[in-house]
């Protein structure tokens, strides 16, 4: 068997998996199946300062090749992240937790960086780039370097914690937009966030979410993930969660050869179910004993030798 385990931001994860933010519930049962599951680690869904009611249903809709969501970042706060979430889960911590927080103004970011550092998390991920809450609260921060930057410093200024940025693909340069951040105090990155995306019921001729528009994911945009996750990686050598589309251990392999030190998972549990997390693990490990891999940390960045 293939030493599957991985150094993430001095912080060691078993194997390269983790949930990726958003899927399965908040709750620190549903984060601890996960692991019970096979995965290396686990992503909170995207942590607000306040109460964030989201949009209305339907706010999903997919098909095998993709998938759309507009649920516009429902949370019930930070509070109750810090008085159930993490006290449950750190109690025996099955693995290492990956905070993800999002907020609509760089005050606000910086604010509940420091809130959650308090939470003790291993790493805190800056959700700068999600794209349905977009008519809400703007342009989202990672679209504009100079504004990711200036959210990254003032966040960097809260913790101590190793801090990563999740990156919009939806820019014209991803790389430039990383380095800028990375020029900050960026630890590492999670890329990439989810395309923009609309589907229209043809029968009544109208889009099928509320929000009209919506964030997509699913196996159709593992190719714009990969192509980022080897732009940032060039261009910064920072460790990366390289997500998007990722429904195999042969996906896997392959977006850690762009870059990815781990592998964040959603569109996987889609289509496979949870159980999907101890599956990939196993072809990964099938994959490197085929081709001689001993240490999966020996094919992060393969593909830029």
């Amino acid at each position: 068997m293939a030493n599957l385990s991985v150094n993430f931001c001095d912080v060691k994860f078993e194997n390269p998996t983790v949930l990726a933010s958003g899927i399965l519930g908040v709750t620190a049962s549903n984060l601890r199946n996960v692991i019970r599951n096979g995965a290396g680690g686990v992503t909170t869904k995207s942590i607000w300062l306040k109460e964030h009611v989201g949009h209305k249903k339907p706010t999903m809709f997919g098909t095998k090749e993709w998938f759309l969501n507009a649920v516009g970042l429902s949370d019930a706060g930070i509070e109750k992240a810090k008085d159930e979430t993490f006290p449950e889960y750190l109690k025996d911590k099955p693995a290492p937790i990956i905070a993800n927080i999002v907020e609509s103004s760089m005050e606000g970011f910086a604010e509940l960086t420091e809130k959650i550092d308090a939470c003790n998390p291993d790493i805190i991920e800056l959700n700068l780039g999600c794209p349905n809450v977009e008519d809400e609260h703007g342009k989202p921060f990672s679209c504009v370097a100079a504004d990711a930057e200036k959210v990254t410093k003032m966040c960097r200024e809260r913790t101590k914690k190793p801090l990563i940025i999740k990156l919009s693909p939806n820019v014209s340069d991803i790389a430039e937009v990383a380095k800028a951040c990375a020029s900050s105090g960026a630890d590492g990155f999670c890329a990439i966030n989810t395309l923009y995306g609309m589907a229209i019921d043809i029968t009544v001729r109208k889009p099928i979410l509320t929000n009209k528009s919506g964030g997509l994911s699913g196996p159709g945009i593992k190719p714009s993930a990969v192509k980022a996750v080897y732009d940032i990686y060039k261009a910064t050598r920072l460790p990366i969660v390289a997500t998007g589309g990722i429904t195999s251990g042969e996906d896997a392999i392959e977006i850690m050869m762009a870059g990815g030190r781990l592998v964040g998972m959603g569109t996987m549990v889609y289509y496979r179910g949870v159980e999907g997390f101890g599956e990939v693990v196993k072809e990964m490990d099938e994959w490197c004993d085929k081709n001689g891999v001993k240490n999966i940390e020996d094919i992060i960045g393969a593909a830029h030798n």
